[in-house]
């Protein structure tokens, strides 16, 4: 069909489909972005890494940041991410019991980030048999700020920018799986990076073995009254509380996973659900995909293991229970606690002294 004969964009379904749920709406028609979209701040330069010496070019050009990563920890000043120049950090740890075992591409930021477009990242993954303080490492290291501390990820998240922060969950889902598929699982030869730290090529058999990430649905179920069920593991008298959420199977879409995974920790059959968005979050290497889902059932029974509480909520009682301190619900970091509001209709109030 050429563009001439191309149906005009507020041109309805063709006839015959009145059966269908989309019936009366415009081709191709999309709903309203429900969850925020937050645009990508770090080009990945899935090309530009794929040429050979290309992370040996970029710490000759002198121009590259690096970020270091110590297990799951990294330098962070305040609160902002430690970034050194990458060349000059290469020179200074040759040679010294902190020189990385890894050395990977993170791409050059993009629009919209806090650092200048096109500014090259890469990432010194540091031996993991070292426990690194920062006084030690000023030793070999120049630029380091006073007061540079090491800091996982959710010890600083909810005071990075969001640049700090793409930048810490791509490294630290990288680093995870180079910790974990360091053998190639076909003959058990050690395997060899490539491109750019993105690829583990086994000598052996020449297969080459890429990044997972595990797809995971998070949920909230909502009854037919318009409470929210929410549950959480651990000890009875615990308070955290939480939105439902398991991994996804093979051969099972996410729907289905939903209504299997709500039907398992809390006996709840989901009559509907809808995507909502989803959240990278890779400790060690989740996709989180959130949904929200229907339930004609008033009954919840935990199944003990994943879920040992389940509680019905009106808006009325979550927050007044929230402010009270009688339940903790997740930070707003995470993609739960913007589904928790999208259900509420606005920002949940925390209580003062646990933000």
């Amino acid at each position: 069909m050429s563009l001439a004969e191309s149906p005009a964009p507020n041109s309805q379904a063709p006839s015959g489909t009145s059966n269908s749920p989309h019936a009366g709406l415009a081709a191709n028609h999309l709903l309203d972005t429900v969850l925020p979209v937050r645009p990508a701040l770090i080009d990945r330069g899935s090309a530009a890494r794929l040429k050979p010496g290309m992370l040996q070019e970029l710490l000759h050009s002198g121009a590259a940041l690096a970020m270091v990563l110590s297990g799951r920890q990294a330098l962070v000043n305040g609160s902002s991410l430690v970034l050194l120049n990458a060349a000059e950090l290469a020179r200074h740890l040759q040679d010294t019991p902190y020189a990385p075992e890894q050395l990977i591409y993170l791409g050059s930021a993009m629009p919209g980030s806090d650092l200048e477009v096109g500014t090259e990242l890469v990432l010194f993954l540091l031996p993991q048999q070292f426990e690194v303080q920062a006084e030690e490492f000023e030793a070999h290291i120049a630029g380091i700020p006073d007061g540079a501390q090491w800091a996982g990820f959710r010890d600083v998240a909810a005071t990075l920018n969001p640049t700090d922060t793409a930048i810490f969950v791509e490294a630290s889902a990288i680093a995870n799986w180079h910790a974990t598929h360091t053998h190639c699982p076909r003959c058990g030869t050690a395997t060899v990076p490539e491109a750019g730290g993105w690829v583990r090529r086994c000598p052996s058999d020449g297969s080459e073995h890429y990044p997972r990430t595990d797809p995971a649905i998070i949920v909230t179920v909502v009854g037919a009254d318009g409470r929210l069920l929410l549950g959480g593991g651990g000890p009875l008298d615990a308070r955290n509380y939480s939105t439902l959420a398991g991994f996804v199977e093979p051969g099972e879409s996410l729907e289905q996973a939903v209504v299997r995974e709500i039907g398992e920790e809390v006996g709840v059959r989901v009559t509907a659900c809808q995507y909502l968005g989803s959240q990278s979050w890779p400790f060690p290497a989740s996709l989180m995909l959130g949904f929200t889902a229907t339930t004609a059932d008033t009954d919840a029974t935990p199944d003990g293991v994943e879920v040992t509480r389940a509680r019905w909520f009106s808006r009325s009682e979550l927050q007044e229970a929230v402010l009270s301190g009688e339940i903790v619900i997740s930070s707003r970091l995470s993609i739960a606690r913007s589904l928790i509001e999208h259900w509420y209709g606005g920002a949940i109030q925390d209580r003062p002294d646990n933000p």
